[in-house]
Parts: C-alpha cells; sequence; structure tokens
C-alpha cells in the first residue's frame, strides 16, 4: 500500500451534505463530517500517521485493484482480484429522507462480497477527530464500536462473520468470504449523546442500497443532454451534485483541502466553500441540462447573500462563503499535519475570502439572467438590492483588484474583473427591461459602454496583438477565453482571433492550458504549477466558437485522457500528467461539461452545413 496515493487514485461518494475520497485501494483518507466544511474524521491523505482513515483492503500477493461506479450513480466498487479469488467491496453513503434537511447523522456504508474463489480482507477503521487533533474514547461491545469525540460520535456496526478487536483506542478486524458470502462495516456519525443508530441488517442495507440507486438513476434520467460525451457529461454533472451542499444549494469548489499544485508547494489551499463566481457559471448548465431546480436554489441562495450583507470584505457581495452562507472563513495553518507528499502548509479556512474580486458581480448578475421568473426567485425587496448592488457597481467598478485567480502580489486593473463587470452592466439592463421593474437603466447603460471602451482602449496589447492580463502588462491570461463565451466579443472578432492565436504560442502546451505565467505576473508566491484544467476545456469552447472544429475536437479528445479511473478530475495536470490540487474540482467538470455542449453544437452546425452544400452540389 502506498503511503500518499496519486491525488487520481481515488473516487467520491456522498449524501449531499457531506462525502468521502476513498482511494483505489480501499481507504476512506479523506471524510469531513457533518458537513463539506467540517473539520475531518478522516484525513490520511494529509498526513499518513496522524490523519486516520477507515480502510478495507486485500493484501494477498499478486493481488491487482480495480475500481469503478456503478454506471450513472455515486455507488463506488473496489474490486480485488487475487490468485484465490475476485472480492469487492461496495461503497455508498445513504441519502436522508429529506437532504435539504440539516442533519449530523452521515452515515457510511461498506460492503463486502466476493465473487469467485476465497478473498481475505483487512479492515482498519482509526478515525482522528478534528483534523487529528483531537483525542477520541473507544467503547468495543462485540460487533459495535463506538468512537467519542468532543463534537462528533461514530459507530461502526459489523454485520457478518467481521470479529472486530480493540487497537489501542481504534478497531480492527480480518475477514475471510468465499463466492457468494458478504460483510459489512457501517459507520455512521451524529452529534455526542444523539440516540445510536439503529442496529443494521442484511435488509436494511439492501434497502439503503436500491435507495440510493433508485435516487440516482431518476435524478439522472431528468439530464437533457444526449450528444457524442454522454458517460462523460453524466459523471461530471453527478460529481458537481456531490459536491453541493442540499440544504442551502451552494455547491462548494472541491472535497478537499491542502492538496498541492506543486509536490512541495505552499500552494495548497482550502476548496471546501461556495465561490460566487463558480457557482454562479454552472447556472446556466444546469439550466441547459434540465436541472432547474438546482439552478433556482443556487440562485436563492445568492439572492439571500444580496440580501444579508454583512460581508467581512465590506463590499455588497464576498467571493466566497461557507455552505449556509456564513461570511467568516478564518485561515489556519494545521502545523501538526505534514501534507501530502510533505506539501506544507496545510490550510483550514481561506484568507482570500476578503479580497477584493470585482468580477463576481458579474457572475452573480449572469446568475439571475438565466432565471425564469426572477420576481418569484428574489421577490421585489430582493429586486430593490439587486438594483442597489449595481448602482453601487457603477459608481466602484473602476478599481484594481486581486483579480480571479487569488493572487496574493498585490491589485493590479485585471482586464477579467473589467469584462465580468461590463456582463454585470449589460445582463442587469437585460433583466430590468425584461421583467419590467424600477432601475437607472440609462446609467447601467453607460457604465456598461465605458467598461467595453476601456478594455477596448486599455486591455488590449498593440504590441502583443492580444488582449492581456491587466493595463499595463503584456502577460496573457486564460480567465479572458471567457470573452466570447460571455458575449463581450464575437468568437472571430479578428481581435479575438489573434487573442487565441497568441494564448497558443504562450500559455498552451500539447492542448493544455496554463492559467498564466507567475515568472512573467509574480503573484507573491513561491513555486510553479501545471496546466489548470478548467482552462483547458474553456480553451476547447473557445476553439469551438471560432469555428476551429479539429483543433478542439483534437484538444477536447485529449484532455479527457487525463480523467482518472472513474472519470473525475482535480485542479491541475502536472508536467508528467498527474493530477494536482484538490479533488475532485467542481469548475473543473462544469467546464468539460460547457465543452462538451458546445462542441457538439458546432459539430452538429457543420455536419448540417456538410449536408446541405452535398443537397445543394446534387441540385
Amino acid at each position: 500500500m502506498h503511503r500518499y496515493p496519486p491525488i487520481a487514485d481515488h473516487g467520491l461518494i456522498g449524501d449531499l451534505q457531506t462525502c468521502a475520497l476513498v482511494s483505489a485501494e480501499g481507504v476512506v483518507d479523506w471524510f469531513c463530517s457533518p458537513r463539506f466544511d467540517a473539520p475531518s474524521v478522516f484525513a490520511r491523505l494529509l498526513d499518513h500517521e496522524r490523519g486516520g482513515h477507515f480502510s478495507i483492503t486485500v493484501d494477498a500477493p499478486g493481488t491487482t485493484v480495480r475500481q469503478l461506479y456503478l454506471a450513472d450513480t455515486a455507488i463506488l466498487i473496489t474490486r480485488f482480484l487475487t490468485p484465490d479469488g475476485v472480492g469487492e467491496v461496495v461503497d455508498f453513503m445513504p441519502l436522508a429522507a429529506d437532504p435539504t434537511a440539516v442533519s449530523d447523522r452521515h452515515t457510511l456504508i461498506r460492503v463486502m462480497r466476493v465473487v469467485r474463489g476465497t478473498v481475505r480482507f483487512a479492515l482498519e477503521c482509526r478515525p482522528r477527530f478534528d483534523y487529528g487533533r483531537e483525542r477520541h474514547e473507544l467503547l468495543l461491545d462485540g460487533d459495535t464500536a463506538r468512537f467519542t469525540g468532543s463534537a462528533v460520535t461514530a459507530h461502526l456496526q459489523a454485520l457478518g462473520p467481521v470479529p472486530l478487536r480493540q487497537d489501542g483506542t481504534d478497531v480492527r478486524a480480518e475477514v475471510e468470504l468465499t463466492a457468494g458470502q458478504r460483510a459489512a462495516a457501517v459507520l455512521t456519525l451524529d452529534a455526542p449523546g444523539a440516540e445510536p443508530p439503529l442496529p443494521a441488517t442484511a435488509e436494511s442495507l439492501r434497502a439503503d442500497f436500491d435507495g440510493v440507486r433508485f435516487f440516482w438513476h431518476g435524478w439522472i434520467s431528468r439530464c437533457r443532454y444526449r450528444g457524442r460525451w454522454q458517460q462523460q457529461v453524466n459523471r461530471s454533472v453527478i460529481t458537481l451534485k456531490l459536491l453541493t451542499y442540499a440544504p442551502s444549494g451552494a455547491p462548494v469548489a472541491a472535497a478537499t483541502m491542502g492538496l498541492p499544485e506543486q509536490v512541495g508547494g505552499e500552494r495548497n489551499w482550502d476548496y471546501r466553500y461556495t465561490w460566487v463566481r463558480d457557482a454562479s457559471l454552472s447556472v446556466r448548465a444546469m439550466v441547459d441540462l434540465g436541472f432547474t431546480a438546482e439552478a433556482d436554489a443556487f440562485r436563492r441562495w445568492l439572492g439571500a447573500r444580496l440580501q444579508a450583507g454583512g460581508t467581512v470584505s465590506g463590499e455588497p457581495l464576498q467571493i466566497m462563503y461557507r455552505v449556509d452562507g456564513d461570511p467568516h472563513l478564518s485561515e489556519e495553518v494545521l502545523d501538526h499535519l505534514e501534507g501530502w507528499r510533505g506539501s506544507a502548509p496545510v490550510r483550514a479556512g481561506n484568507g482570500a475570502a476578503d479580497q477584493l474580486q470585482l468580477d463576481i458581480y458579474g457572475e452573480a448578475v449572469h446568475a439571475f439572467a438565466q432565471a425564469r421568473d426572477l420576481a418569484q426567485l428574489v421577490g421585489y425587496d430582493g429586486w430593490l438590492r439587486f438594483a442597489a448592488t449595481v448602482d453601487w457597481l457603477c459608481d466602484h467598478w473602476d478599481r484594481p483588484d486581486e483579480g480571479i485567480w487569488e493572487t496574493r502580489g498585490g491589485r493590479q486593473d485585471f482586464t477579467y474583473s473589467r469584462l465580468m463587470c461590463w456582463v454585470a452592466f449589460d445582463r442587469a439592463v437585460q433583466l430590468a427591461l425584461h421583467f419590467r421593474r424600477p432601475a437607472d437603466v440609462p446609467r447601467w447603460t453607460a457604465a456598461r459602454d465605458a467598461v467595453l471602451l476601456q478594455v477596448m482602449e486599455r486591455g488590449w496589447s498593440a504590441e502583443r496583438q492580444a488582449f492581456v492580463q491587466h493595463y499595463g502588462s503584456e502577460v496573457l491570461d486564460a480567465s479572458l477565453l471567457l470573452m466570447p463565451i460571455t458575449g463581450f466579443v464575437s468568437p472571430r472578432d479578428p481581435r479575438w482571433l489573434a487573442t487565441l492565436d497568441a494564448m497558443d504560442q504562450d500559455l498552451v502546451s500539447d492542448s493544455l492550458v496554463y492559467r498564466y505565467d507567475p515568472a512573467a505576473s509574480p503573484d507573491g508566491l513561491r513555486g510553479s504549477e501545471g496546466t489548470f484544467s478548467l482552462c483547458s476545456f474553456l480553451y476547447v469552447d473557445a476553439l469551438a466558437r471560432a469555428g476551429r472544429l479539429e483543433q478542439a475536437r483534437y484538444a477536447f479528445d485529449k484532455m479527457l485522457t487525463y480523467a482518472n479511473h472513474v472519470g473525475l478530475f482535480a485542479e491541475e495536470i502536472g508536467p508528467t500528467g498527474e493530477q494536482l490540487g484538490n479533488f475532485p474540482q467542481a469548475f473543473t467538470h462544469l467546464a468539460l461539461i460547457t465543452a462538451a455542449m458546445s462542441l457538439d453544437e458546432a459539430l452538429d452546425a457543420a455536419l448540417h452545413g456538410d449536408r446541405e452544400g452535398d443537397r445543394e452540389s446534387r441540385g
């Protein structure tokens, strides 16, 4: 067993309030409860010795391991193929009767079964509460164990021939099964003092399994996508759903914290929060795919943030929040954790929450602009708050900020921030006119036009023949791949095509895209980073819109080869194709979906045009 498995060697399971990573060796090495941003229960991914884990493995010589999802579900199957037999561990988390109701109780079910021969499983359950900082007490009673911490209690139930043995304050077991036999370990976490879970039975586990399977099959059946990449889009949208906190409708950026953008580097951030940018840009994709309830739930959450105010930054919105809308995300360094493969510091919380990033207003307004009935979502009072925010932006858009990438190297006049301010004014004008709501439309229109003129004059470099990262710079930035997607420029505008060519030269390496060059544009952090998977998919989208279809499809097909064994992506791709950064990353999967839809549309249009041309030539 590897001390630190590759980041990509994991599958994701969850219950729409929290989630767990299961390694390809059968180890749960990341799990937080009672929600995504809670302190960890298992965090061996960040410290092999101190983090804690829940493993069910097979150590027989010559064992080959394979991992897969039950199709179109969040049920993960890890298969162990040994000379003496084939065994499987089936992992899933049952959903509550009402997943939108906040709950402290979350259950992880691990079923062992043998389909051929004889297999010997080894089980270890070693929780380490509060990121490994807190000791716990163990009460072992036959086939049940209780691990008690100050904020969380974990109940382990064993079914079948699973003889639990005490190992300090942890438990372990060895389980030998033959073909047709099953056993299970059920871990339930709850608040201290809560009623213990009901005894698990074979019948209750089967009902839980069927319930999870029926839920996911029913949910994904609503997906409207019927294009060329059905399997990849389905897995991506299921991943987005798994990373969305059902009680509020707010998605987190990733399941994890502290995984590095460079092995041994310091770019190790906590992504278990809701970024206004990422979540807002997901709205259009969710609507296009048919998941309007999810899109509406996030817009309600976003509207509530505008109404609540009280941001740490003092602005009407801040760039990220906790899933319940709490704006306080104090950052701390967990110096007792060594980090994945020694990548320290490990950070919990996110100090970038109080940064000024003006682009979020464009993404937020764009999300509202996708609403079927904005009045129903935010009401009249909500509209007044919305209009006041746009009025405020009219006075505050022309300022340096930290930019989309949350650099810690000082504020600049970032072109992307101006681009998204243009989007804010443009979509706000459309909303006011469409829904016939009171607004200072002339002022908003004037601000929109002023932004566009400024970007065209100061964000364009005649020397580079490209739009640049920030005013006065010659550095390129992949965030500007959103220019044609937002409608700021035509996808075949000469300035845009020249920018795309410049990006090909500076930022693209074998179809993979760097977000910018830190050496040319210092960001206040040491070290380098890999190519940004989000940007690589945005590049595909931009190529497709520009009519460069062969290049777009080749780039897309190559990007798909970097997915892990179950179709998941982290934030970045390293120099030798390894996945880096927090995992799985929602924004990457969102960009995959939008690239697939754009490329499908462009390929279909080209095919239709070819057929029309054939008919005309035949006369």
